[in-house]
This record gives structure tokens, sequence and C-alpha cells, in this order.
């Protein structure tokens, strides 16, 4: 599995990105005695599960703003962002920013300052923003592929305008989709959180923390009564956000075709040592699939060389990297296995 230092070193994060707080950062130990039997004192009211939520409150809420977005001029949204950067990068839900083309972040300390938006990703559902500030409180990223169910997670967030508003549940499912759309283009978000943290509008776009107050999602969407969804924070995610960061955008490439999940035959299943592939439904005419010469009811068994078991793991294929580029497909037709070769292009905005 990589890791987030694994994304820095292969240089997926650009210069200002580095200076992210990562997991790996630790708070500076106390060596002081009177300082420890202050703690203990001023905890001594709170059970175990309030001094979580209260710490983690304490070090995540300077670094939350609340947003209100302009549309032609007019104030017609609000939501929430993480401030990621000291030098003022903002991390929020790209339905936040959807459409406008101004608006005003008020910082913590209950400043406003002018909102730039820097770039939107409405297929992962993140965008992020920047305000003309330096020496922020920039959140500590962490790891939702390390979360579990059950887990104790804090939102914080600017619901229907109360800003800096806490609330706190359980990881209560992992591996959730989510649908969005881009124009024609249609993605299935994956590995979304599922909590039972109370959100509201407004709260898209703030943050999801683990109990060492570590930023491990961002607040979407509100799917019912005591159920939240947000986008985790991973090295997936972390490539886009470092993509809207540097270039405003996140290329995606194109093959062109439509499928789901099937599982393989026995024997296949034993040979490859896997059990399921893509089974193509449709393929887009015209498209690098149909001048592959893919069709439908073949089997996807590997694209680039890596293993492809779902439509998650073709979806994290398709990255800039692989665009303009001949690639190698190994399918299962009838039977038998064949190798194409197919050149995505780039998905269109």
């Amino acid at each position: 599995m990589h890791t987030l230092a694994d994304a820095a070193a292969r240089g997926y994060l650009p210069p200002t990105m580095h200076r992210l707080r990562l997991i790996d950062d630790r708070l500076p130990a106390s060596n002081s005695d009177g300082e420890a039997a202050q703690r203990v004192a001023e905890d001594e009211g709170l059970d175990a599960y309030s001094t979580i939520v209260a710490s983690v409150a304490d070090r995540l809420l300077p670094s939350v703003a609340s947003l209100v977005v302009r549309r032609g001029g007019r104030a017609r949204g609000a939501g929430s962002a993480v401030v990621i950067t000291p030098d003022g990068f903002l991390l929020t839900s790209a339905h936040v920013l959807s459409g406008a083309d101004s608006g005003e972040a008020r910082l913590a300390d209950g400043h406003e300052v002018g909102l730039e938006i820097v770039g939107r990703d409405p297929l992962s559902d993140l965008a992020v923003a920047r305000v003309a500030a330096s020496g922020l409180p920039a959140a500590t990223l962490g790891d939702a592929d390390r979360l579990r169910v059950g887990q104790l997670v804090v939102a914080i967030g600017n619901p229907l305008g109360f800003s800096g508003s806490v609330t706190a549940g359980v990881v209560s499912a992992l591996g959730r989709s989510l649908p969005t759309r881009a124009g024609s283009a249609t993605r299935i978000v994956e590995n979304v959180i599922q909590t039972d943290a109370a959100l509201n509008p407004g709260n898209s776009g703030g943050a999801l923390a683990d109990s060492r107050g570590r930023v491990v999602g961002i607040n979407t969407a509100v799917a019912g009564l005591g159920l939240g969804l947000a986008v985790p924070i991973n090295v997936t995610t972390l490539r886009i956000v470092a993509a809207l960061m540097r270039e405003g955008r996140f290329r995606r490439a194109f093959l062109g075709i439509a499928g789901g999940v099937r599982p393989l035959p026995p024997r296949l299943a034993a040979s490859l040592g896997r059990r399921s592939a893509i089974e193509v439904t449709e393929v887009v005419d015209g498209s690098p699939a149909a001048r592959a010469g893919l069709r439908p009811r073949d089997l996807i068994l590997d694209v680039d060389g890596q293993p492809v078991a779902g439509v998650g793991d073709l979806q994290r294929l398709m990255v800039s990297d692989v665009i303009d580029r001949a690639v190698a497909v190994r399918v299962g037709r009838g039977g038998e296995l064949l190798s194409l070769s197919a050149t995505p292009v780039e998905l269109a905005a």
C-alpha cells in the first residue's frame, strides 16, 4: 500500500504541498511537570470521550474557515473549508464553489478575506481556493485508508451559518461509493467515509478528523438522518489536490467503456489468483476502446500491466500518465486470453 510519504517521494506533490503537515508530524512533548498537572486539572471534569473531542476541537477549529461564494456578484452559497498550507491554500468541496466567480472566507480569528478559486474537480468533489494571508494554522492531514469502522471521528464546519460547530460520531462504514457528474462525464468516488456525526447544510467542505485531530475526510453530503458522507484524504485524493494547486485542474484519461464487476470463471480465477474482472457492457463508438478492438462481454483483466478487479481499479489507472500513450489491455474473450493495445485520450472537461 502506498503511503503519503511515497506520494511526496514520487513527485506527486508540488513544492507548496511539501509544507503540509502530514500524519508523521508529532506535537512537541511537554517535559514540564507543572504543565502536566495543569492539564490534569483542566481535564478532570471531562470523561475520556469528551476529552478527546475537546482536544480535537482545540487543535482543528483554528484551521477551519467559513465560506461565502458569489455568482454574478451576488451571494449564492455558503460552506466550509480547511486551511492546508500556512500561505493560504484552502481545501473544500467542489460543489461549494460550483459556478462561483468570487467569494470571501471568514477565518477562525474573525478576519474576512477575499477568496481566489484555484481549481475544482467535480468528479472527486474536491476544490482548492486561496486567500491572501500568511502564517495560517494549517491542519494536519491524515490517511483515511487507516480508518476502521467504529472509530471516533469529529466533524468541524459551519452548518447553517453557525461557524465553528463541532459534532462527533463514529465511522459507520467504509468503502461507500458516491456518484459524481461533470457535464457528460460521470465517475464514482470510491472509499467514501460514512459517519453518524451530525452534518447539515454548510458543513460541506469542512473537516472530518480522527481522534488525534488529523483530517481524514472532507465532508461532502448528507444522505439522511445520521448518515453523512466524506471524501477520504488518502494518496489518491492528495494527487488530485496537488494537481489543483499546481495546474488548477486534474487531468483524467478516457478509455470509452461502460462495465461492471463480474466473477471470473473458476479455472481462470485459479490461474490468475483473483476472483473478478470488469465485464464490458458498452463500448463508445470512435473511442480508444473501440479502436483497440474491445467488445461488449469482454472481461478486462489487466491494464498497463496492472490487475483490474473492479471499476475502481480502472478509474485509478485513468490518470494523466496514460493520456496519449499506448497501454496494454489484457482481456478474456470466449475462454481465450487476448492482448490488445489502447491509447486513452484526455477526458473532456
